[in-house]
């Protein structure tokens, strides 16, 4: 109950997504849940921090409570002169698909143990069609303090275990993991929730997913 609570909020604070100006020239879109749409009232979101550290344009297309097995992650793209996709998402799927318990068929629905199949990595090659280069994130964790979703964690290492095995399928595929991010006991990277990213974790997510884009172009 508590968590339906939070993601009703979030909801609230996020549910506007940006849409594509006539003439944009963006080149990134960023997609997925709450963790990349969280804080974009207080212009502090993901996308908001990947524009001010890029100094362009980066058009936000992330919902909270958007899932994949849904479609509602994948129907976030439409065409565009887009270079990279940024996106995340399956935790929904695994909190209110299955309560993080007893997931086994629906992580499989999700993504097979080699990375090869399942609706991410179909997403994922849908979006490799239109000729953009992809990066999918995992998620924050909460070390040394404890979260409503703890009892997600041990899906989400090993969520991020098939990712990282998909991306290793595809040169223009980018796993990031989040799971290191915050600092033992540390509690400034989260949001009051304990589920969502501050505006302080916001950051250090488009930080990070900044470093990986500008490996991949330099070569």
């Amino acid at each position: 109950m508590l968590s339906r609570l939070m993601l009703l909020a979030a909801l609230a604070l996020s549910a506007c997504t940006e849409g594509v100006r006539p003439g944009t020239e963006a080149r990134v879109i960023v997609m997925g849940d709450s963790l990349m749409a969280f804080n974009r009232l207080g212009g502090s979101s993901v996308a908001d921090a990947l524009e001010v550290y890029m100094g362009e344009q980066v058009i936000d297309r992330a919902a909270s409570g958007a899932a994949i097995l849904t479609d509602d992650i994948p129907d976030q793209f439409s065409p565009g002169p887009w270079e990279w996709v940024v996106l995340n998402g399956y935790g929904n799927d695994l909190l209110f698909g299955c309560g993080c318990s007893a997931c086994d068929s629906r992580i499989e629905r999700l993504i097979g143990a080699d990375g090869s199949s399942g609706a991410i990595p179909q997403t994922v090659a849908r979006l490799r069609a239109e000729e953009v280069k992809v990066i999918y994130t995992g998620y924050l964790r909460t070390p040394g303090f404890t979260s409503p979703v703890e009892g997600c964690v041990a899906l989400g290492d090993e969520m991020d275990r098939r990712l990282a095995a998909m991306a290793a399928r595809d040169d223009g595929v980018h796993f990031v993991s989040l799971a290191d991010i915050v600092p033992e006991g540390d509690q400034s990277f989260h949001g009051l929730d304990r589920i969502h990213p501050s505006p302080k974790g916001s950051r250090a997510i488009a930080a990070r997913i900044l470093q990986v884009m500008r490996q991949a172009e330099a070569g």
